[in-house]
């Protein structure tokens, strides 16, 4: 049957002590995001409350006479669901359910169910069903009978709900399983980038805030390819988290040369700690490219603290050195005439419209040919050892047996340019 719609009472907490964090994201912002976000699990937002206050409440997080505010105003807008911006503990939602009477999750559920909706690999579907567990794990005592129903909608997807009986140990031997599984499809991924790793083609990882346009950009660019499809093209669409799984594609840079693009689950801020573990193997293929692509929404007035959000997560998953260039995007929404000037690592593009697509893939090009060298090698016969090194480790584009030797055309990485460089023709 058909799940009927929820109705989702949004609520948020202003943090207005000096204990608030600099960077931290305009409370208006934020509980404009969560309202995108409760929109891509399938709810209806029917009204949104703001708490300003010092201090968390320690039983109640927005304080017991918010709490029955949020009671009333549910009742009269007939909300099926209170839906938190920040994270909270078992006691806070047992404490804050028994007062309003209907079920009440926290942001992470809320991105977790989303993660469990979207996750379409065998693969994403195990990460996020142990970032679920790992997040109930802690809160089996102070949710009391949260976790003993069972039911449908926001929150009941993926494992699905537990009951009480289900104890940690339960928990905890579901998690070692999956763990189990994830070890196993991770050795077969890991030998396919080593194949990929062999042929010498060069990654490029797009990363950024989700709904920044990713997917769009990689459609964009494997349209130069010569075995281009339409069914090759990832799903883009203008919500969060539209797509969650790592995506490779082939593509051509302006010298006609392959190069692979790699499209990232997006970011988002508060992004649940445990879910970042969860990906981080999945992530991995950003710790292989040659090149990042940061896109980032030009017309979000959130851009540079989206940007930073981004920023951290890289550096959380240890990829925050690789060369990276800022793509912002969608400047075709933006109401100018003349927009910024482009360099060696910013540019302006819409991928939707086109816009300055030849220019960010001569930029690609630049940035991964910028440290090798193609060169016409000859090898003595008797230096067949250098001749499968070379072929083992680059795409070798010809080769050809003669008098003297084996001549072939290759792109050196510079330390292997200084190795062989005794080898090469027309120096």
């Amino acid at each position: 049957m058909e799940e009927k719609q929820e109705r989702a009472l949004l609520v948020g907490l202003n943090i207005t002590s000096t204990a608030r964090k600099i960077d931290d994201i305009d409370i208006n912002e934020s509980m404009e995001e969560l309202k995108e976000l409760a929109k891509a699990a399938g709810a209806e937002v029917v009204g949104s409350l703001i708490q300003n206050k010092q201090t968390r409440d320690a039983a109640f997080y927005v304080g017991k006479g918010k709490v029955e505010e949020i009671k009333a105003y549910a009742d009269s807008l007939g909300a099926t669901v209170v839906i938190f911006n920040d994270e909270l503990s078992g006691a806070h939602i047992r404490n804050i359910e028994e007062v309003v009477g209907v079920k009440v999750i926290d942001r992470t559920t809320l991105i977790l169910d989303i993660f469990a909706q979207r996750a379409l690999t065998k693969e994403g579907k195990l990460q996020v069903e142990i970032a679920q567990l790992k997040y109930r794990l802690p809160r089996l005592s102070g949710m009391g009978g949260a976790l003993g129903k069972t039911g449908s909608g926001i929150g009941a997807r993926g494992p699905g709900e537990q009951k009480l009986e289900i104890d940690k140990r339960h928990i905890l031997n579901k998690a070692a399983d999956i763990r189990r599984e994830l070890k196993e499809i991770r050795k077969v991924r890991e030998t396919q980038r080593v194949q990929r790793l062999k042929s010498n083609i060069p990654i490029v990882a797009i990363v950024g805030y989700t709904n920044a346009g990713k997917s769009t950009l990689l459609n964009e660019l494997i349209k130069t390819h010569k075995d281009y499809e339409k069914e090759k093209e990832v799903f883009a669409k203008d919500m969060l988290f539209a797509t969650l799984d790592v995506t490779l594609r082939k593509a051509l840079l302006p010298n006609k040369k392959e190069f692979l693009v790699v499209d990232t689950v997006g970011f988002v801020s508060k992004l649940p700690h445990d879910l970042v573990d969860a990906f981080k193997a999945t992530l991995e293929e950003v710790h292989y490219a040659d090149l990042i692509l940061h896109v980032i929404d030009a017309t979000n007035s959130s851009y540079e603290l989206q940007k930073s959000t981004t920023e951290k997560v890289l550096k959380e998953l240890g990829a925050n050195d690789k060369q990276t260039i800022i793509v912002y995007n969608k400047i075709d929404r933006l109401d100018l005439d003349i927009y910024p000037k482009n360099t060696d690592e910013t540019i302006y593009i819409s991928a939707k419209k086109g816009t300055n697509m030849d220019e960010l893939l001569q930029l690609v090009q630049d940035a991964i040919m910028e440290k090798t060298y193609a060169v016409k090698l000859l090898l003595p016969y008797e230096r067949g050892d250098i001749f499968s090194k070379v072929k083992d480790k680059y795409n070798v584009e010809s080769f050809e047996y003669v008098e003297n030797g084996i001549t072939l055309d290759v792109n050196l990485q510079e330390a292997d340019y200084n190795i062989y460089k005794e080898y090469i023709l027309d120096k």
